[in-house]
């Protein structure tokens, strides 16, 4: 009998880490990859370990139908746990579009560095906005918003059950088109002061055809550019991080 209960216990900590595993492995902050495979293995099991005792009655028992019966289960909770990741990554990507198209409207889209947050190369604006979203997330306690919606999805994802892939798909889609609304609003000072900028160079251009105007205008766009986000870096991130908690209240917290 203690045996029959030992491997209840095993197979349903085996269950919540494999969708807490799968959401850690994309969820931002605690899915990134400058971060060790070894501690985010670590904080995964940890925190199944301290989760399971709070959902255990939710998980299945274990399948008497063999090998298959286990992987359709298993492959359900990793679908669930990547699906959870990925709708907070889209939210935080809004951070590296937004950079990017600051770094266009302000010459410094051929400035690229690698950019930890997304694994890839990026400019300068979306590095800075990613790593200062990726501090603030932590600053303002977002994190434990998202662990807390990791445990509350079993409240909605019954554990072992194959979700709708069509429901995702539509979920995956809004967030998208949301992060990309979100990405605009973002950069909209800089989308009003280079149409504006630009739109001068065109009347000077016209009235003084000799003047190299692009090559002197170069310069002013660099500087106009610092001066704009200096002035206005406070209020891209506070906006962020209101769409970003209303976000996480949509999309993961299921109070």
């Amino acid at each position: 009998m203690l045996a029959d209960l030992l491997a209840i216990q095993v197979f349903a900590l085996m269950m919540v880490f494999v969708r807490v595993g799968a959401t850690f492995m994309i969820l931002p902050t605690i899915g990134e990859a400058y971060i060790s495979p070894q501690v985010r293995l670590l904080l995964a099991m940890s925190f199944s370990i301290i989760v399971t005792p709070i959902v255990q009655d939710q998980v299945p028992a274990i399948p008497t139908a063999g090998i298959m019966a286990i992987a359709l289960l298993i492959a359900a909770e990793i679908l669930v746990g990547v699906f959870l990741g990925a709708m907070v990554r889209i939210m935080v990507a809004a951070l590296s579009t937004a950079g990017m198209i600051i770094s266009v409207i302000t010459g410094f889209a051929n400035a690229l560095l690698f950019n930890p947050g997304l694994d890839d190369q990026g400019s300068l604006q979306s590095v800075l906005l990613t790593m200062l979203g990726t501090f603030l997330i932590f600053e303002t306690d977002l994190h434990h918003v998202m662990l807390a919606g990791v445990v509350e999805s079993y409240q909605v994802f019954q554990p072992g059950v194959m979700p709708e892939i069509g429901d995702f798909s539509q979920m995956v889609a809004r967030a998208v088109a949301d992060s990309f609304i979100l990405a605009m609003k973002l950069a909209s000072p800089f989308l009003v002061i280079g149409t504006t900028f630009y739109a001068l160079l065109g009347l000077l251009a016209r009235l003084m055809p000799q003047l190299q105007v692009f090559f002197l205008a170069m310069p002013l766009q660099i500087l106009l550019g610092l001066i704009v986000l200096l002035i206005t870096i406070q209020a891209i991130m506070t906006t962020f991080l209101g769409e970003f908690s209303d976000g996480l209240a949509r999309f993961i917290s299921f109070n």
